[in-house]
């Protein structure tokens, strides 16, 4: 249940030098066995907060979050009022959606994403706020014009009615581009030792057969603001090479890879490649060099392959499988012989 967060439809790129808040709130209408509104807070991409219409009480995900909370209850207290008149106004507010667009049965979803980014180097504060519904963009807020815009004709008439609340797009105004930083930098300091902290990775050249790309992969790196790439001679390749999404580990660090193909390198230019894993809190590159010595792999050639042991096996494996089947066909024949012998061998043999 609470694995929603596969469901948000949102996608924001993170910068590598700032730091992020976000709140996601989902309402949804004809899903069976899952809460119709949920809300997911993530710092830096870290899930830290969550709540939903079943247990109706915000709760912390992180150690730190959880202490927030209890050292502020005021803040608990506003997460839950806001959760809450959120539920029901987004409860509305997928009704007339439905109306408008004569959808009366099916599963629908209406989203918000809120929230905020800041450069910890530069102090620039960038908002946003975006509205979605069945995986589309609906609405969104322009925070130099403090206007909506509408990518969807369906969005039009909530464009405007928006529009004319000017009191309420200067609150958005002012949440964003100072209540958010302000309350983005409070759970940081809380949260810094784990938020804060640097992780550098492993990383290691993989390849699955011999005409396979080579994949340099590496994982356990903390924060997420990192790249990897492939570069020849000292200069940075875009053709031949395949990059990954960063992904998240078990234990909330994260891990990435970027292939590249071999196919057209010969054998003596395999010196000139390497790859580079750059993480942006760290001075230090790290750097593989393209070397089948240290290459992970799990196939082996014909000429590597132990043929005699294992023909042994094979050979011991037929053997045993013989004298099996041999002692099948005698016991069968034993008792065959015994049923015979006794007509009531059968009427036995259907009661049992």
């Amino acid at each position: 249940m609470k694995d929603l967060m596969l469901l948000l439809l949102f996608c924001h790129v993170v910068s590598p030098v700032k730091h992020s808040l976000k709140f996601f709130f989902t309402t949804s209408s004809g899903a069976k066995k899952f809460p119709d509104f949920v809300v997911v807070v993530l710092i830096d991409e870290v899930p830290t907060g969550y709540y939903d219409s079943i247990s109706k009480i915000p709760e912390a995900k992180q150690d730190w979050s959880q202490k927030m909370l209890e050292d502020d209850p005021q803040h608990l207290e506003w997460y839950t009022q806001k959760c809450l008149s959120t539920q029901y106004s987004y409860k509305a507010h997928i009704d007339i959606l439905k109306q408008q667009l004569n959808q009366t049965e099916g599963v629908h979803i209406f989203q918000r994403m809120d929230g905020c980014e800041w450069d910890d180097e530069t102090g620039e504060v960038n908002g946003f706020i975006q509205f979605g519904y069945d995986g589309e963009d609906f609405l969104a807020f322009d925070l130099k014009t403090l206007t909506w815009i509408a990518p969807k004709p369906q969005a039009i008439i909530t464009k405007h009615k928006r529009d004319r609340d000017r009191p309420h797009n200067e609150r958005w105004n002012y949440y964003l581009t100072q209540g958010c930083p302000e309350l983005l930098k409070t759970y940081l300091d809380y949260g810094k030792s784990s938020l804060l902290r640097t992780e550098l990775p492993s990383v290691s050249l993989l390849q699955k057969t011999p005409s396979s790309p080579v994949s340099c992969h590496a994982t356990g790196f903390y924060p997420q603001r990192a790249m990897i790439f492939w570069r020849k001679d000292g200069e940075e390749l875009h053709e031949d090479v395949e990059h990954g999404e960063i992904l998240p580990n078990h234990d909330g660090s994260f891990q990435m890879s970027v292939d590249l193909n071999l196919s057209s390198v010969t054998p003596e230019d395999w010196r000139r490649y390497e790859c580079v894993f750059k993480l942006y809190s760290v001075k230090d590159d790290i750097v593989n060099k393209l070397d089948k010595a240290v290459i992970r792999t799990n196939w082996v050639s014909l000429s590597e392959f132990p043929a005699g042991p294992v023909i042994g096996g094979v050979v011991g494996l037929l053997l045993l499988l013989a004298v099996c089947i041999t002692g099948v066909f005698i016991w069968r024949r034993k008792n065959n012989d015994s049923s015979s012998s006794d007509p009531s061998s059968v009427k036995d043999a259907a009661l049992n």
